[in-house]
């Protein structure tokens, strides 16, 4: 009936990879915020802070990522429809939030249009997990009340 398709595969495989790389990012971003105050980038002039709002959210999309690894496997293994997912999903969207409100701060920091952009990208995605929460909190009720008609 359900097929994991390859589509599905490639995207995990991606989700993936982003997962590890935005975890070694996270590790090496003292040592690589060093190298780019060295190049006067302008934004910059802040270090503590900025060096503390970029480790936060990098730390917040590595969770992102996370819960998305998490929902990848219930997709493959053909349940996408359970209460885990829906715990994922407002995850997401508190940590989407999280990274909205901390580029917020950094665009006191210091203001750039990828930083406004960020804000609203995020706060967007934020409100979208929240949506997704809903319809698989229903999509969760049908099932489970399908499973009990049988």
């Amino acid at each position: 009936m359900y097929k994991v398709s390859f589509i599905h595969r490639v995207t995990k495989f991606l989700v993936d990879a982003m997962f590890y790389s935005g975890i070694v990012a996270c590790i090496a971003l003292p040592f690589v915020f060093r190298q780019l105050q060295g190049l006067g980038v302008f934004w910059l002039n802040r270090s503590i802070p900025s060096l503390v709002v970029l480790l936060a959210s990098g730390i917040c999309a590595v969770y992102i990522l996370y819960q998305l690894k998490q929902m990848f496997k219930t997709l493959i293994g053909k349940t996408p429809f359970v209460h885990e997912n829906i715990s994922c999903f407002r995850r997401c969207g508190v940590a989407s939030f999280i990274i909205s409100a901390l580029f917020v701060i950094r665009i006191f920091l210091g203001f750039t249009p990828g930083s406004a952009i960020i804000v609203i990208i995020f706060a967007m995605l934020g409100l979208f997990s929240l949506t997704m929460k809903d319809v698989f909190k229903q999509a969760v009720f049908y099932k489970e009340e399908n499973d009990w008609t049988v």
